[in-house]
């Protein structure tokens, strides 16, 4: 079997992501879904849920650094495809949707995950957003001299929003409100939801 560059062989790494797919779904629904039923739903036997993640603190931290390298990623890609300022909000609306996964792992998380850990998912995050803010001033899209650190200070209050019917209309109103902030005055009409 070939061997990919994080170690693992081809199913061991198909296994390891079918487990993270469905352990970041069924933790975000119930975060006290045993881990049993977490494999059973996986697919996998009980060894090997617990050969890649040994404890609940171990799936929820490998959750977490999927969601932020995957929210980090994810910038480059809708600026290759969007608008600056359209690609801004889209990947703005995304972390706004990963705050039920934060939410739901959010306990394990505060034992799991080290002061190296939360410095480089931050790091990474404030690195997306200054692309996405570089890529909007250089279009004209906002006015200059954002600083991505206070921009991802503000969109954190995405991740602080509880569950309700109308949580993601209070979501998109937020993001309009620190698009305007960033001086988009006109280009979010019609985007900010009811």
């Amino acid at each position: 079997m070939a061997v990919e560059e994080d170690g693992l062989r081809a199913d061991a790494r198909a296994n390891r992501d079918r487990i993270l797919a469905v352990a970041r779904e069924a933790l975000t629904a119930d975060p006290e879904t045993p881990l049993s039923a977490i494999g059973k739903a996986a697919g996998v036997g009980q060894g090997t849920l617990y050969r890649h993640f040994p404890t609940r603190e171990a799936l929820a931290l490998a959750i977490y650094r999927k969601e932020i390298n995957a929210l980090a990623a994810l910038a480059s890609t809708l600026l290759q495809g969007h608008p600056p300022l359209e690609a801004f909000r889209l990947w703005c609306a995304q972390l706004a949707d990963s705050s039920a996964m934060k939410r739901g792992v959010a306990k394990l998380l505060q034992g799991a995950t080290s002061e190296d850990d939360q410095r480089e998912a931050y790091q990474q995050m404030v690195s997306a957003v200054g692309s996405l803010i570089a890529a909007c001033e250089a279009a004209g899209a906002i006015d200059r001299g954002a600083n991505a650190d206070d921009v991802l200070m503000l969109l954190g209050v995405l991740w602080q929003i509880p569950s309700h019917p109308g949580r993601d209309a209070q979501a998109a109103r937020i993001i309009a409100l620190i698009f305007r902030g960033l001086g988009a005055k006109d280009a979010l009409d019609g985007l900010t939801g009811p």
